[in-house]
């Protein structure tokens, strides 16, 4: 990334843009550690967001995407330890209410606040507690807080996910930052997660939105930790204008460099949902070049970051290079079958569609390394797509055995 037109922020994240401000509180809605968060613009922003394909969709989101679509925000309050899905009529009230006590708290009309939740489904939201806990998250928002906030969106997650980067835009300094948290129940087609992304750059919401569904095909639509889509999942990004740039079009430079960016803190946050599957030991990345078109690479890394079978083997440290292929050969890409080759690390273990005898040792030190890189050349086009996962161990299953009790 040495060559990027923009620059990593240390310790970056959902704060970084100008203006924007956030905290994180205990609700009591999780035994311990903060669980109730508030994002909130100076100025009212322009908005973007992506949703989960799930057919059952809990109460915030359908709260939330009409205030989306209409294409303003300038806060956002998100609880953890309760997903507030399958809760019928009563859990839509509550999302209503979550959203109104915040509006009145920050003095803004009630539809420029969205709503997120995560967590258990199928239990009503404890909306009394939210109630206690937000005038103190109100009162606690600043420019550090977004450290609190990314805590507090946290369900089975071992580590909490900002990242933020800023670039120079003529005389202007934009800077794009976010937060994500993420751990199971991942898988492409809005990848399961929260995220939540801000921006002091100046563009319109249909133009935001453009750039976020670039952004999110190649970054959170790439990771799988095991085939779950949620109820909950949404991505959102707030630009509010304050760096003072003129509205940036599509078709031009400043807008491809604004959408390299965005994309750039999507794919860092998402290598960190990723990585931290529950259960996981490594992040696994899957190369895949020489298909026919993008689409084509991005099923075949898609399918193989997904496949359980190549998970398994990645965690034992078994070089079952025919996984992976075969994983390539359902995902429904164009290839002929008879020129891949798989690297594993920079060791080739296949070839024109041929297994090769290779060192077993060194395949299996490859498989210790983190993240472990699983090359695939279909060697029928020029097209090339990055997909990520983990391993599949025994805590997985340990995890999501006890996951509600």
């Amino acid at each position: 990334m040495n060559n990027t037109p923009f620059t990593y922020i240390e310790g970056g994240g959902v704060t970084s843009p100008q203006g924007f401000s956030a905290s994180g509180v205990y609700a009591g809605l999780k035994k311990k550690d903060p669980d109730l968060a508030v994002l909130y613009s100076q100025v009212q922003s322009a908005v973007a967001g992506v949703f989960t394909i799930n057919r059952v969709k809990a109460a915030p989101l359908l709260v939330t995407i009409p205030r989306v679509a209409a294409g303003a925000a300038q806060a956002l309050v998100v609880n953890s330890g309760n997903a507030n899905a399958c809760t019928g009529e009563d859990g839509i009230g509550d999302a209503y209410e979550m959203g109104r006590l915040t509006a009145d708290l920050l003095d803004l009309p009630e539809d420029r606040v969205l709503v997120a939740s995560t967590g258990v489904i199928g239990v009503r939201l404890p909306v009394d507690r939210i109630a206690a806990a937000l005038p103190s998250a109100v009162a606690g928002l600043n420019r550090e807080g977004g450290v609190k906030a990314a805590r507090a969106i946290m369900t089975t997650d071992t580590v909490s996910k900002q990242a933020a980067v800023s670039f120079a835009l003529g005389t202007h300094r934009i800077t794009v930052g976010g937060m994500a948290k993420g751990s199971g129940m991942i898988h492409p087609n809005m990848a399961t997660m929260l995220g939540f992304v801000t921006t002091d750059i100046a563009l319109r919401p249909q133009h935001l939105q453009e750039a976020l569904r670039y952004a999110n095909e190649r970054s959170f639509n790439m990771i799988s930790v095991d085939g779950d889509t949620s109820t909950n999942d949404m991505l959102l990004v707030l630009a509010n204008g304050l760096a003072g740039n003129d509205p940036v079009e599509p078709g031009t430079p400043e807008f491809a460099l604004f959408r390299e960016a965005l994309t750039a803190v999507c794919i860092k946050l998402a290598k960190m949902v990723a990585r931290d599957g529950e259960g996981a030991t490594c992040l696994l990345e899957v190369r895949v070049k020489g298909a026919p078109t993008e689409e084509d690479a991005q099923k075949a890394a898609r399918a193989i970051s997904a496949s359980s079978l190549v998970k398994a083997a990645i965690f034992g440290r078994d070089a079952n290079w025919g996984r992976v292929i075969c994983a390539a050969g359902y995902s429904g890409a164009e290839f002929n079958p008879n020129s891949f080759d798989v690297h594993l690390g920079d060791l080739p273990v296949a070839l024109a569609g041929r297994g090769l005898e290779f060192d077993e040792q060194r395949a299996t030190a490859i498989l210790k390394e983190d993240p472990v890189v699983v090359t695939v050349d279909l060697h029928s086009g020029d097209a090339v797509a990055v997909a990520w996962g983990c391993d599949l161990s025994y805590d997985y299953v340990k995890i999501n055995a006890a996951y509600r009790t």
